[in-house]
């Protein structure tokens, strides 16, 4: 007699171990590092979804989860509405070689019971679906990726040679919101370099340049104008409101005092500089256990180190 479904999941349930809402946050807690995995249905995610998790629908696991986990010693969480088909799912990742594969006990379900925390689908507009469509087939970003990136906040120091592209191609992508820091006005002598303005602008503010062209490359983005030099005295209040700060001043006193707002502010910094032919590109991120500006230039260099 041909085996029922109940008679498959109990088989699973034999190879595959459960794990109950508590220990799974007691897990993430601790920081243990594992991937989550939702193998509900599209429409099934509509309800919202365990933050964090990454979506591969149960008819699709076999033929995409070795191109999102390549790593077969990864450990996975799996989860569906109500504990079973993440039962069968986890069978068929054993037997694709994942050593470490865990069901979510109660699927979505109970964790919704629980008052876990839950992040919602966002809704997509036709443009958006057009506009970002190589995006959503990269498995590195995907939908929720791009979620995250309409979501964030970059902060870019200078509008200028950095400054430009820099911003182009963020708001291209998709940032939600860019802040621009840029006290100066636009000259012919930019222009064949720093690509966010026009020879119609000569004499207009960079920032105000700025917003005109990247809120016509991308209406999605936010543009928050900073039409000042930044100082010691407002560099705080300037920074906190973003995720991630991108430096592409021109000075060594901006990077000492953009490294030491972040240092406290907890908050990223991609350094980005150019001389000639010559360019370099640094992230400060000290939060994370890397070191500050200063730990790698604890001295000042010369003035004649960065020429105009």
């Amino acid at each position: 007699m041909p085996a029922g479904w109940k008679d498959l999941v109990d088989a699973a349930r034999k190879l595959v171990p459960e794990i109950s809402i508590a220990d799974f946050e007691a897990r993430r807690r601790r920081g243990e590092h594992f991937v989550l995995i939702d193998v509900r249905e599209d429409e099934e995610r509509k309800g919202g979804y365990i933050p964090g998790a990454i979506h591969i629908s149960r008819g699709m696991l076999e033929f995409k989860v070795t191109q999102v986990v390549t790593d077969l010693a990864t450990p996975l969480v799996i989860y569906d509405a109500g504990g079973n088909r993440s039962l069968l799912a986890g069978k068929a990742l054993r037997e694709l070689g994942y050593a470490s594969v865990a069901s979510l006990q109660g699927g979505f379900g109970a964790y919704r019971a629980s008052r876990g925390k839950i992040a919602k689908e966002r809704t997509w507009t036709a443009e958006q679906l057009e506009r970002y469509s190589r995006h959503f087939m990269l498995k590195e970003v995907g939908k929720e990726g791009q979620a995250r990136l309409l979501d964030s906040k970059v902060l870019c120091l200078g509008a200028g040679g950095l400054g430009s592209p820099i911003a182009l191609y963020l708001a291209a992508a998709g940032v939600g919101t860019l802040g621009i820091v840029d006290s100066d006005v636009v000259d012919v002598s930019n222009l064949q370099r720093q690509i966010l303005h026009t020879t119609e602008r000569v004499g207009v503010s960079k920032v105000e340049s700025a917003a005109k062209t990247l809120s016509a490359l991308n209406p999605d983005v936010r543009i928050v104008p900073h039409a000042y030099r930044l100082t010691p005295d407002n560099v705080m209040d300037v920074m906190k409101d973003y995720d991630v700060v991108v430096d592409g001043a021109d000075n060594f006193d901006t990077r000492y005092m953009l490294n030491d707002a972040a240092f406290f502010l907890k908050k990223p910094i991609v350094h980005g500089s150019i001389f000639q032919f010559e360019g370099q590109a640094t992230t400060i991120a000290p939060h994370l256990g890397g070191p500050c500006y200063r730990c790698m230039y604890p001295e000042r260099p010369p003035a004649e180190f960065a020429p105009g």
